[in-house]
């Protein structure tokens, strides 16, 4: 018997869980998941415009690419290559077609926010990049990441206290 004894309904979610949960929480949930079927939330994407022989591609690939993925630069806008001479993916609209490889463009939704065109060398190549993302709105905070800042300052959450 659940709360107000209604009724329950059991109702899979993503990764196969099935939970059973009041009735009108559940024609609730199915509610959002209908309005919301097909869309998807786009976040930022940095895409590397390459070539075979680029040896400047080969460069970025040695001494950027094998860390990008684990950096926050790279969790923030993971990386999506492609190659100059394939025709531009239909998701994505570039200010220019790309000229030199490699050319790195920030992506958010879909829409082109700057670009890096030839590698520099990595201490550059950071730095440009960093100038590019604080071009990007700032993701939300997450609960625990906003409770760690105040507590590093010496207040917890719902703690009044000066610090």
């Amino acid at each position: 018997m659940l709360l107000g004894g209604g009724q329950a309904e059991t109702v899979e979610i993503a990764g196969g869980s099935i939970v059973r949960i009041p009735s009108i929480l559940g024609v609730l949930l199915l509610s959002i998941c209908a309005a919301t079927a097909g869309t998807t939330a786009r976040a930022a994407e940095l895409v590397m415009v390459e070539e075979d022989g680029c040896v400047w591609c080969a460069r970025w690939r040695e001494e950027v690419g094998v860390v990008y993925d684990k950096t926050p630069e790279g969790r923030r806008a993971p990386l999506r290559r492609i190659d100059i001479h394939d025709p531009l993916p239909d998701d994505l609209t570039f200010e220019s077609r790309p000229r030199y490889t490699p050319t790195f463009a920030l992506f958010e939704d879909g829409r082109e926010i700057g670009r890096i065109e030839g590698y520099p060398g990595e201490d550059f190549f950071w730095g440009l990049l960093g100038e590019l993302l604080e071009k990007l709105p700032e993701p939300a905070a997450p609960v625990s990441t906003i409770q760690s800042r105040e507590e590093g300052r010496g207040r917890g959450i719902g703690d009044s206290s000066e610090g």
